[in-house]
């Protein structure tokens, strides 16, 4: 019996920008280490929700990223 190919999922490719887009509006949120951890997280694991990828992976990613960003850019999360 030959391997059948699973379609890919054609909405993923349209939503990824906005996915993207709405990530780094968030990214620039958050006054205490804690509320930026917070804010990266729920926009990670909202990003990988959408893309059909880990829900946890990205909200891990979301949070470190975020917080480094905030941690480097100061100036910038506001």
């Amino acid at each position: 019996m030959p391997l059948q190919r699973t379609p890919r999922k054609k909405h993923a490719k349209a939503v990824l920008p906005l996915a993207l887009l709405a990530l780094a509006g968030l990214s620039a949120c958050g006054d205490s280490v804690p509320e930026q951890a917070l804010l990266g997280g729920g926009a990670g694991a909202v990003t990988g929700a959408v893309v059909g990828g880990s829900v946890l992976t990205g909200a891990a990613v979301g949070a470190a990223g975020n917080v480094v960003y905030c941690q480097a850019y100061p100036g910038r999360c506001r």
